[in-house]
């Protein structure tokens, strides 16, 4: 069952129990409280029968009328489903975005892709890494010292690609196309960097220091 589909069945149940509720309370207000028999009121010293009922019993004074019971119980199961109806419409809020988000950095790096330009690929997928845009000017100077971004470019240890991978075979991970397509290339290489160095800037000084990374 969908999130969506799950919230409507219990805003249903919620009305329902809501419903039962209101009817327990028109159920008392029908049957209402017993009262105590006039004739069965005794006069104190000094004062008439007719005097001593008309005023309420302590008994009467003391207890509560069932309908008042029953909206009182039917008012707190009333806040409570209330509260977890607004918990519940804020999750599948969060979760709606967060689906969005994904759907539209997807369609970034698609449209990157589809493309053909490396740096433009790079720069699309960034933000799935945790990084914001000026992480671009490092990975940009790294890999344009270590490739000039090109797909193809080896050298004699047996390194290869855009993020010069040694050996390159080890882009397989990435995807099967990791010889000739850009963006399996930079998926991987991205990667490497954030488990190796944390981001572009720390593989980009590391680069400057060792003339590796």
């Amino acid at each position: 069952m969908s999130r969506l589909s799950s919230l409507a069945s219990f805003r249903s149940s919620t009305h329902a129990r809501a419903t039962a509720a209101i009817l327990a309370i028109g159920g008392a207000l029908a049957v209402g409280t017993a009262l105590p028999a006039h004739a069965a009121t005794k006069a104190p010293a000094g004062e008439s029968v007719s005097a001593a009922a008309s005023k309420p019993s302590a008994t009467m004074a003391s207890a509560t009328p069932q309908w008042v019971v029953a909206f009182q119980d039917a008012q707190a199961s009333l806040g409570k489903q209330g509260k977890a109806v607004a918990a519940h419409a804020q999750q599948d809020a969060a979760v709606r975005a967060a689906h969005a988000h994904a759907a539209q950095a997807t369609a970034a790096v698609a449209k990157a892709a589809a493309s053909g330009d490396p740096r433009s690929i790079a720069k699309s997928m960034l933000a799935q890494y945790g990084w914001d845009a000026s992480q671009f000017t490092y990975l940009n100077q790294l890999w344009f010292h270590e490739s000039n971004w090109r797909v193809h470019a080896e050298n004699a240890s047996g390194a290869y690609g855009i993020p010069q991978a040694l050996p390159g075979s080890q882009m397989a991970s990435a995807g099967a196309d990791w010889q000739t397509n850009p963006a399996t290339q930079i998926k991987w290489g991205l990667s490497y960097i954030q488990g190796r160095y944390g981001s572009p800037s720390g593989a980009w000084a590391h680069e400057q220091s060792s003339n590796w990374y």
